[in-house]
């Protein structure tokens, strides 16, 4: 019999109830596993957690949420810090994102800063998917949203060469900062950042060299 040390950190109850009943689920299915749950509701009651696992124990699945409201301290912005500091103290930890949220500037960061075994969006997830997805994740196999996978296999088809700065400054401009407020944003001078804006043009054939039309652009290839 194998317990797995599993963590939900989610705020709504009624989603934690569906995450301990697709647990149950699983472990019907999988009888020689079972789950030693704890659940934290914000991003204080996670830290607490995670600094007892880190000092005392392990942790094995983490269930985690990304919007939650900061901590007292303002140390811990939301569900992405926790998951951060889970995954550099514990790497082979087994994370299962799920979120609300659906621009693809933040999603490719919980991608890349994460890299969680599963990513849901809410939107698209029942009790069914929910189950399939522990269940490919005990497995290691990785297990993601439709509207995930479309996202990863547009990026990996696409041959752009943008960083998560060029990202960045995409993800601001499109929430309607102007080139000369990106320095305050973004650790880079005005000349930097308008070079990177010509090289985005250049990267994304943007003829007419206007902002609307490279946001356009971008955001057909799913970037933002």
């Amino acid at each position: 019999m194998t317990k797995l040390k599993t963590l939900i950190v989610e705020n709504h109850q009624l989603i934690i109830d569906s995450y301990i009943k697709a647990l149950e689920e699983v472990s019907k299915k999988i009888p020689e596993i079972t789950f030693d749950i704890i659940v934290a509701k914000n991003c204080d009651e996670a830290n607490i957690e995670v600094e007892h696992a880190i000092a005392f124990g392990r942790l094995d699945l983490v269930l985690l949420d990304i919007s939650l409201a900061p901590s007292i301290d303002g140390k811990i912005i939301a569900g992405d810090d926790i998951g951060i500091k889970i995954r550099h103290h514990f790497p082979n930890t087994k994370i299962i994102v799920s979120t609300h949220l659906t621009d693809n500037f933040r999603l490719i960061n919980i991608l890349e800063s994460l890299s969680p075994n599963s990513l849901l969006l809410k939107n698209e997830l029942n009790f069914k998917k929910l189950t399939e997805s522990i269940e490919n994740v005990i497995y290691e196999i990785p297990y993601y949203s439709h509207s995930i996978l479309k996202l990863v296999r547009q990026l990996i088809s696409n041959d752009y060469d943008l960083d998560q700065i060029d990202r960045k400054m995409l993800y601001h401009l499109s929430l309607g900062a102007k080139t000369k407020d990106l320095p305050d944003i973004i650790n880079l001078s005005l000349a930097g950042v308008e070079r990177r804006k010509r090289r985005l043009n250049q990267i994304f054939n943007n003829e007419k060299k206007s902002d609307k039309d490279l946001l356009k652009l971008a955001k057909d290839k799913g970037f933002i």
